[in-house]
C-alpha cells in the first residue's frame, strides 16, 4: 500500500516576487484614485511653475473689446468682465493661493506641534491648562475668528497666512498630544527618564521625532482648508487686495456676470479651487494608510 505523502507547508515567497505580483496586479479603484490625484497635482506644480515665467503676458491686461468672450482657442476659459484672459488669471490666482496655504499650513503646523508636545510631554496641570486653551479656540468659528483677525490689518497676503495659521494649529495640536500620550507608556521612554534623561530631552530626541509623519500628514492637509479659508475671506473683500489675481477675488468678481448668464467666469475659478482640493485629499489619504501601523500590512502600493 503506498504511503501517503503529507503535503509540506507553502514557503514564504521572496521580496522580490512579491513586488512583482504587486506590480503585476490589476489596479484598483484606490490606485486609479492615488494615481489621477498624483497626475493632477504635478499637472498643477508645472502650471504654477513654468506657466508665469514662460507666458510673456500681463495677466492685468484690459481689453473691452474682448468683455466676456466665452471659451474659444484662443482664451480657453473665456475673458472676464473687462476682457482679461481667464485662464491665465486662474493659473496667478491659484499660485497666490497655495503660497498663502503652504505658509499658512506650515506655520499653523509648527505652532500645533510645539503647543501639542508640550503638552503631552508635561502631562499634569501643564496638560490640562493647555487643552482649555485648545477649547476655547475651538469653541470659536474657524471663519468668523480669521474675519476678525484680518479686519485689524489692511487687505495683503501676511494678514491672511497669520489669520489661517492662528486659527488651524488646534486640530493639528489634538493630533500630536494624543500620539505624545500614546508614546509615553513605551518602554524606550521608561528606560530613558529612568536613565536621568530630562522630561525636555526626552521629548526632543524621541516623542517629537516620532509624531513628525502625523504632523507632515496634518500639514498637506491642512494645504486645501488654508485655500478654501483663503479664497472665502477673499470674497468677503477682507483677504488679498481685489486687483491682486487670487481664487476668491476671481469668483467674487464674476457674481455679477453670473446673474447675467455668464457662467464661465465662476465655474474655471471655482474648479481650480475644487480639483487641487480632492487631488490633495486623495494623496493624503493614501499617505496616512502607509503611516498606520493597524493598516501596514492591507498596503501593496
Amino acid at each position: 500500500m503506498a504511503e501517503s505523502r503529507v503535503p509540506s507547508p507553502k514557503r514564504p515567497l521572496p521580496e522580490r516576487r512579491l513586488a512583482k505580483r504587486a506590480l503585476l496586479r490589476r489596479p484598483t479603484a484606490r490606485d486609479l484614485r492615488v494615481r489621477t490625484s498624483a497626475v493632477v497635482v504635478l499637472a498643477i506644480a508645472l502650471a504654477v511653475l513654468v506657466v508665469p515665467p514662460v507666458v510673456r503676458l500681463d495677466e492685468q491686461a484690459v481689453d473691452l473689446a474682448l468683455k466676456l468672450t466665452p471659451p474659444s482657442w484662443a482664451h480657453p476659459f473665456g475673458t472676464d468682465d473687462v476682457g482679461r484672459d481667464l485662464l491665465l488669471r486662474c493659473v496667478y490666482g491659484l499660485r497666490v493661493s497655495l503660497v498663502v496655504g503652504l505658509v499658512a499650513a506650515l506655520a499653523a503646523t509648527v505652532i500645533g506641534t510645539v503647543v501639542g508636545a508640550t503638552a503631552g510631554a508635561l502631562g499634569g496641570r501643564a496638560d490640562r491648562l493647555v487643552m482649555r486653551l485648545v477649547d476655547v479656540f475651538t469653541s470659536v468659528p474657524h471663519l468668523l475668528l480669521g474675519i476678525f483677525i484680518v479686519a485689524m490689518f489692511r487687505p495683503g497676503v501676511w494678514p491672511v497666512v497669520v489669520s489661517v495659521a492662528l486659527t488651524h494649529w488646534v486640530s493639528t495640536a489634538r493630533i500630536v498630544r494624543a500620539e505624545v500620550l500614546s508614546l509615553r507608556s513605551r518602554p524606550f521612554v521608561d528606560a530613558a527618564i529612568s536613565g536621568g534623561a530630562s522630561r525636555l530631552r526626552v521629548a526632543r530626541r524621541h516623542l517629537v521625532p516620532a509624531v513628525l509623519p502625523q504632523a507632515g500628514l496634518a500639514a498637506v492637509l491642512m494645504v486645501p482648508h488654508a485655500i478654501w479659508h483663503e479664497s472665502a475671506l477673499s470674497f468677503l473683500g477682507l483677504g488679498l487686495p481685489t486687483h491682486e489675481a487670487s481664487l476668491g477675488n476671481l469668483v467674487q468678481s464674476a457674481r455679477g456676470s453670473l446673474l447675467a448668464g455668464d457662467w464661465w467666469p465662476t465655474l474655471f475659478p471655482g474648479l481650480f479651487i475644487i480639483v487641487p482640493t480632492l487631488a490633495v485629499a486623495g494623496l493624503a489619504g493614501a499617505w496616512r494608510e502607509r503611516i498606520n501601523p493597524r493598516r501596514r500590512s492591507e498596503l501593496m502600493l
